[in-house]
């Protein structure tokens, strides 16, 4: 059993690993960072947000978004807008500049991720999709009882 669980955490490790580099160099193609594109990718899908649900959405710390943040605003391509209900909090929103260059790469960074899982067929990375989130659910319901 043991075995069995460690040669899956080995294999999803691996895939991961791989499938990552090919998307990081696609994004980095583009001269972005993974972080950078992941907040104007959340931005670009959700509207404006929250620095603090940014953060949640791609995984970052408080400090990781905060620079993330003032690295897109130095391009250009973010703007930091006042929360009018607490004046602690701040929105990030994209700029003109931010959704003209979203709706330039994104369909292009899709057809890079497209290419790196497209070793599965379709139904094959459905299945894998259902797998792995049942997978990263139980993981999650364990860390919450620890």
């Amino acid at each position: 059993m043991n075995e069995r669980a460690l040669k899956l955490w080995v294999v999803l490790s691996r895939a991961h690993a791989s499938v990552e580099a090919h998307v990081r160099a696609d994004i980095a193609r583009h001269g972005l960072t993974s972080g950078e594109f992941g907040a104007l990718e959340a931005l670009h899908s959700k509207g404006p947000m929250l620095l603090g649900e940014v953060k949640k959405k791609i995984l970052l710390s408080s400090g990781g978004i905060t620079y993330v943040v003032d690295r897109l605003e130095e391009k250009g391509l973010v703007e930091r807008r006042a929360c009018p209900e607490d004046r602690r909090a701040s929105y990030a929103a994209l700029t003109e500049e931010g959704t003209a260059l979203m709706k330039r790469i994104f369909p292009l960074h899709a057809a890079a991720v497209a290419r790196a899982v497209s070793g599965l067929d379709a139904a094959e990375q459905e299945e894998a999709s259902v797998l792995l989130r049942t997978l990263g659910r139980h993981a999650e319901r364990l860390g919450e009882g620890s």
